[in-house]
């Protein structure tokens, strides 16, 4: 007997009861804020609303003008390429009309979105969000074709899938186009709705559609866009509306309040967008197109590092990333800091090119905002480790970006609506 008492001990290893206390404590939380909002506001869920954030006039569509007429700017690439593939023009030509071409499709759409007055900032978003796309995918087809006339054209970049790729749908079927075949309408539309960034003379294809798959993922996505026009109308927008009055009145402990009121619904927003996108949407368009690399995304959730966070939560860019600006940067002699100091600058373009563009208006802390993330990496990896940097992965997401984007839908507000009462 006194030996049992003896062998007993107070240390225990399993702390799940706390951790599904902390989960339920927190589900509580959150639906008493859910039913508080109920209580005040009623419902304002509209989805007939939602369409007058694309639209002001119906009898004109702006942005869907812009989609269309991107597609000049995607045969010009096309059929530039074709020109140097027959050695009509020579490269130094051709590389000043791929520059112009490119140069075109980052300046042309914000200029008609910044001189057309019925043009929508949820619609000059998805325009630019568009041309943003195109720009990228034609810089890597650019870079490919460069790539298989140095290599040779009879041989150039005929290639299998990697054995890193995520098979699915049963075994990948790679296909034998060489250069300049390539060089097509259908080779160059498939990869432009192709779920990637990065140009592949031979992308990995799977062998047929899984309908029951595509079911799945198709209901997912009818059901999340629901969720998240839900979530923005009814607990969004009063508590941004709110939120306007302290910014305006500098009420310090007011504004506090409120961006952390915000964070959270903001938070579990924008991990309802990551899923509806990067899982949902992503692999009905791979499956419909039989596109067979399905690694969109990798574990960032278990991030120790801010570093580890951007290289996995959105794989179609950082591939870009590092096989178009990162590499080659490396290949020329810089050094790797200047090259990762010069990628987040190339992200905080785009992030502020997405944004202020539409809402009409640039600020420079949003910006430095963005570029925060280099000191911050740095001390995360530097002094963190494990579940502490893991933890400040996570504050930096929930508490970070989401207010600079706040702030962003504020300012927009109050320039737009109280200074016109």
């Amino acid at each position: 007997m006194q030996e049992s008492l003896l062998s007993s001990s107070s240390g225990y290893s399993n702390y799940r009861g706390i951790l599904n206390w902390c989960v339920v404590m927190l589900v509580l939380s959150n639906a008493r804020l859910f039913l508080e909002n109920l209580i005040k506001y009623g419902i304002l869920v509209d989805p007939i609303q939602v369409v007058s954030l694309f639209l002001k006039d119906p009898y004109s569509w702006p942005s869907l003008c812009l989609v269309i007429v991107a597609n000049v700017f995607v045969l010009a690439a096309l059929h530039t390429e074709r020109c140097l593939a027959a050695g009509s023009i020579s490269e130094n030509v051709g590389s000043i009309i791929h520059a112009c071409n490119l140069l075109t499709i980052l300046c042309f759409p914000a200029l008609v979105v910044l001189m057309v007055s019925s043009v929508t900032p949820v619609g000059a978003v998805f325009a630019l969000s568009i041309y943003t796309i195109i720009f990228l995918k034609l810089f890597s087809f650019r870079d490919v074709n460069k790539w298989c006339r140095a290599r040779g054209r009879a041989k150039a970049l005929r290639v299998r899938p990697a054995s890193g790729l995520k098979k699915v749908n049963g075994e990948v079927v790679p296909s034998g186009v060489c250069y300049p075949a390539n060089l097509t309408y259908k080779d160059m539309y498939y990869f432009l709705f192709a779920p990637t960034l990065c140009y592949e003379l031979n992308f990995p294809r799977s062998p047929r559609i899984r309908k029951r798959f595509l079911l799945r993922r198709l209901f997912e996505m009818l059901f999340f866009i629901q969720l998240l026009v839900g979530l923005i109308q009814q607990w969004m927008v009063p508590t941004i509306q709110n939120s306007m009055k302290p910014f305006r009145d500098m009420d310090y402990s007011r504004i506090i309040e409120r961006l952390l009121k915000l964070a959270v619904p903001n938070h579990l927003i924008w991990l309802i967008f990551f899923y509806w996108f990067f899982h949902s949407s992503l692999n009905v368009l791979a499956e419909v197109m039989q596109f067979g690399d399905r690694e969109f995304y990798r574990d960032w959730w278990n991030s120790e590092s801010v570093t580890y966070f951007w290289q996995n939560w959105n794989i179609p860019v950082h591939k870009w990333c590092l096989r178009h600006f990162y590499k080659p940067m490396i290949k020329r002699g810089v050094s790797k800091w200047t090259a990762q100091t010069a990628v987040f600058l190339a992200s905080a373009f785009f992030h502020e090119y997405l944004v202020s563009v539409p809402l009409k208006m640039f600020r420079l802390w949003a910006f430095m905002g963005m570029m925060a993330q280099i000191p911050l990496a740095w001390l995360v990896g530097r002094f963190l480790r494990g579940n502490y940097g893991n933890a400040a992965v996570w504050i930096s997401l929930i508490i970070g970006q989401p207010i600079a984007v706040l702030m962003y839908v504020h300012d927009y507000y109050v320039l737009n609506y109280e200074g016109s009462q």
